[in-house]
């Protein structure tokens, strides 16, 4: 579920509607990875690196949520993490990440239940070019927090397109007033620099 590409990602930001994000994402699967990469797609290493920080057992389970494609499940591997689980609403974006044969189980996950999860069964967690307005809400940052285990890091990323709405950055804050979290990265650099776009790397570890 990831963003980005030439074609596909001017529409993918003006999507409100479910079945109209189905129907991008499954034509979308086949050019995806050459589209993201040709625009220089920065934000999956960048989130590994930050998770990386504070994971102290790369062979704990990560989820990786909305993991299209699997480039995220990828850049999770190559910097040594072993057991990685993803989940994404595109069944076309499965089928693809499955061929990277880098993750342990992969689901078809429903966009408005998108955490498919029991508490504590899963150390870490990511959501790699997720969040962004009309996607997924604010409120799945605190879902994603409340199934972490003491001491599990939840890496995710908010795109300038994300960025535009703060509520997200609203929800980071409430949950870090509340003790709840820690932010232990934030940095905010390249996302898609063939196309200009930025992003914000937050990685939060509950407390």
């Amino acid at each position: 579920m990831t963003d980005g590409g030439d074609g596909f990602l001017d529409k993918v930001y003006g999507l409100d509607e479910s079945e109209a994000t189905k129907r991008l994402y499954a034509d979308w699967a086949a050019t995806y990875d050459a589209e993201v990469k040709a625009n220089g797609y920065a934000t999956p290493a960048r989130c590994v690196a930050a998770l990386a920080e504070i994971a102290d057992d790369k062979s704990a389970p990560i989820l990786d949520l909305g993991c299209g494609t699997g480039l995220s499940g990828e850049a999770f591997a190559e910097a040594g993490f072993t057991t990685i689980d993803g989940n994404d609403f595109s069944a076309e974006m499965l089928e693809a990440a499955e061929r990277k044969g880098v993750y342990r189980t992969l689901a078809l996950s429903d966009l408005e239940r998108p955490i498919a999860a029991e508490p504590g069964q899963y150390r870490h967690m990511a959501a790699v070019g997720v969040f962004s307005p009309g996607h997924a809400p604010a409120e799945m940052i605190a879902q994603v927090i409340e199934l972490l285990p003491a001491g599990g890091g939840f890496v995710f990323s908010l795109n300038d397109h994300a960025l535009e709405d703060p509520s997200y950055r609203a929800e980071i804050r409430r949950l870090v007033d509340a003790g709840v979290v820690e932010v232990t990265s934030d940095t905010y650099d390249d996302h898609l620099p063939g196309r200009g776009l930025k992003s914000a790397v937050v990685c939060l570890r509950k407390l």
